[in-house]
């Protein structure tokens, strides 16, 4: 049986349309191409920032769309890229002085398409660079010619990018801050159960009761192994010790997402965040941003994913800049901000 409550035909647009509606004052949508910009911008921005992916992820990529985020989002289809017309014409349309960045989630689609929309945006006579996000750890492998996937670290680097941009940094000075963020984190998911496929419905994949699939990714992709499930406090153990492992040398302080996959509770998330601290506290770490909620799910899969970037003192005022989209939630104030003010 299919549980996702979708129209047949063309959910995307009509969803789109929604958000839209529902963010009159944040959104502009553009149906043809589909898109949508944020309607205001810090004045101090010179370049803009444009992501995109499938959709199924929500409320990536579209969520973020506002001021101190992205200036535009493209959706494609369920776990599909967007066409490179889309990113092309949103990029046309919120370019600035200095041109546009791109931020992209390290699969082969996403990858093509934006690359053919920066050829044709160079073409245009429009400076272009791309910001490549590659977090997932259960993609690291020297087997696989496609590298690590872009997962949960894409909303952090999106945010910080964000924060930069509205400093007024130029377009090359962004790439390589963004190329940093992306090289600060990784991440890794676990699943009990499979998305409900929009096609076909019923469970995209079976797993056997009190098993767990160890490194899913967000379209669904099967992990490398299918493990019994330990119990939580062994697994989020498990997960956390493999992020902070992970990096070559010890971070002084973090930005740390416990992201939902879709049909995950905040009940089991929060105890997931809780634990998480406990462990990275032990090791003398600072969190100096949190996230806790659904904000790169897999349609409605039942898992969730961790996600730590190894935040520089410099960064920080990034992280906590001004922002307002549909979906990022309100961050305190940074103390150099407020006092600033």
């Amino acid at each position: 049986m299919n549980h996702l409550f979708l129209p047949a035909h063309s959910p995307v647009p009509q969803a789109l349309r929604g958000l839209a509606l529902a963010h009159p004052g944040l959104l502009r949508l553009h149906e043809d191409p589909l898109y949508v910009t944020a309607r205001e911008r810090h004045p101090a921005r010179r370049v803009g920032i444009v992501s995109g992916g499938g959709s199924g992820h929500e409320p990536l990529h579209t969520g973020f769309v506002g001021p101190g985020m992205l200036d535009a989002a493209v959706p494609g289809s369920v776990f599909a890229s967007p066409h490179n017309r889309q990113v092309h014409q949103a990029s046309r349309t919120v370019a600035g002085p200095d041109g546009v960045l791109h931020v992209v989630k390290n699969y082969t689609g996403d990858r093509i398409n934006f690359g053919i929309a920066a050829e044709r945006l160079r073409a245009d006579g429009i400076p272009v660079r791309r910001v490549l996000v590659d977090d997932d750890l259960a993609t690291e492998s020297t087997e696989t010619a496609t590298g690590r996937r872009g997962t949960g670290a894409t909303v952090i680097v999106e945010k910080l990018l964000g924060g930069a941009a509205d400093s007024g940094l130029g377009l090359d000075r962004l790439a390589d801050l963004g190329a940093d963020f992306a090289a600060a984190s990784r991440s890794i998911a676990v699943a009990a159960r499979a998305q409900t496929s929009p096609s076909r419905g019923g469970e995209a994949f079976e797993l056997p009761d009190q098993t767990l699939e160890y490194g899913v990714g967000i379209h669904g992709e099967r992990a490398a192994s299918t493990l019994e499930h330990p119990g939580f406090e062994p697994l989020v153990d498990r997960m956390a010790e493999q992020v902070l492992n992970a990096f070559p040398t010890t971070p002084r302080s973090v930005v740390l997402l416990v992201g939902g996959l879709g049909s995950t509770t905040l009940l089991e998330l929060h105890a997931v965040h809780a634990r998480v601290s406990e462990l990275l506290d032990k090791r003398g770490l600072d969190v100096a941003g949190r996230l806790v909620g659904t904000f790169v799910p897999a349609l409605d899969m039942s898992g969730f994913s961790l996600t730590l970037t190894a935040l520089r003192d410099d960064w920080a005022p990034y992280w906590h800049a001004p922002s307002r989209t549909p979906a990022f939630p309100a961050l305190p104030a940074f103390p150099a901000l407020e006092s600033a003010r």
